[in-house]
C-alpha cells in the first residue's frame, strides 16, 4: 500500500448552514471554502445521476494541517436527498470524531449551556490505557453524529512524524 497521509474527514448532514454553525460558531472551528458541486465528475465520484451536493470544507484554528488545507468535510446532499441513518455508536459504520481540549471541563459546561447533548452528565476520569488521567465525554452534532472531546492526561506525547515523537504543545 503507498496511503502517506489522511486528506480529511467527511460528514453527510441534512443541513449544511445549521452544521456550519455548529461547527464553526459553537466548536471554534474555521470554514475554509465552501463549493456547490454537480456535475459530472461529482456523480461518477458518489455513484449517483445528476447529483447535486453542497460541500463546505473547515479547520481547527492553530493545528496542523496538510495539503488539502482542511481537517474535516461537511456535505448535504441536495440531490438525491437521502434519509438520516441511525448513527448509534454501537452500529456498525456509525463514526465519531474526536476533538482535543485543554479544558475539558469547561468547555463541558460551555456547550451543555449553548445547549449541546451529552452522553454523560460530566466529563468521564479516563482510569486505564495509554489515556490513563485524562477525561474524555461522547456528544452529539445537530444531526446526531457522536463527538467526542477528550483532554490528555498531562506528559503525554501528542504524536510522531517519521518516527520522531512530537511534544503537546
Amino acid at each position: 500500500m503507498s496511503f502517506t497521509g489522511i486528506w480529511h474527514t467527511s460528514f453527510t448532514v441534512d443541513d449544511i448552514e445549521k452544521s456550519i454553525e455548529f461547527y464553526c460558531d459553537l466548536l471554534g472551528m474555521e470554514l475554509v471554502h465552501r463549493q456547490q458541486q454537480a456535475n459530472e465528475y461529482t456523480s461518477k465520484l458518489v455513484g449517483y445521476p445528476n447529483a447535486d451536493l453542497k460541500v463546505a470544507m473547515l479547520r481547527l484554528p492553530g493545528a496542523f494541517v496538510g495539503p488539502s488545507n482542511h481537517h474535516f468535510e461537511l456535505v448535504e446532499y441536495v440531490n438525491p436527498k437521502g434519509e438520516p441513518a441511525g448513527t448509534e455508536t454501537n452500529r456498525a459504520g456509525s463514526p465519531h470524531l474526536c476533538f482535543v481540549t485543554d479544558d475539558i471541563h469547561g468547555d463541558y459546561e460551555r456547550l451543555s449551556a449553548a445547549g449541546v447533548r451529552f452522553k454523560a452528565p460530566a466529563p468521564i476520569a479516563i482510569e486505564a490505557g495509554v489515556n490513563k488521567g485524562g477525561f474524555t465525554v461522547y456528544f452529539l452534532d445537530p444531526d446526531d453524529i457522536t463527538l467526542e472531546m477528550q483532554q490528555p492526561p498531562a506528559g503525554r506525547i501528542w504524536g510522531s512524524v517519521d518516527g520522531v515523537e512530537i511534544e503537546r504543545p
